[in-house]
């Protein structure tokens, strides 16, 4: 994923959890912030609870892989996706239908659509 799709900075972080709305099912939290730009951008936050570096990082690569794959339906806003405990278990196509069910709830995603935006 290009650098222009990741939240990185921690003012970033921190403007999306203060000011944006946040929704949840049992692996995801998602914390969405509307912003008017071209794509959507993310951050993903993975606890050291979950596992050390090589789970934590196995789990962000296949939410990343699920992002890359749907980009086209994503709204372009920036979210930050925060995985729970239990994530490290999923085989990909169940965090894929946990991660999709949780962008749904969120309206970032949509089924079926491109959202790109128009200039």
């Amino acid at each position: 994923m290009k650098k222009s799709y990741r939240v990185k900075r921690e003012q970033d972080f921190d403007q999306i959890f203060t000011h944006g709305q946040n929704v949840a099912n049992r692996k995801f939290v998602v914390y969405r912030l509307p912003k008017e730009q071209k794509h959507f951008r993310v951050g993903l936050s993975v606890s050291k609870k979950l596992g050390n570096a090589v789970v934590r990082n196995r789990i962000k690569r296949k939410i990343r892989h699920v992002l890359i794959e749907c980009q086209s339906q994503l709204v372009a806003d920036d979210f930050v996706i925060i995985a729970r405990k239990g994530v490290e278990e999923l085989s990909y196509s169940e965090v894929k239908q946990n991660l999709l069910h949780v962008l749904k709830l969120a309206k970032i995603y949509q089924e079926g659509t491109s959202l790109e935006k128009e200039t």
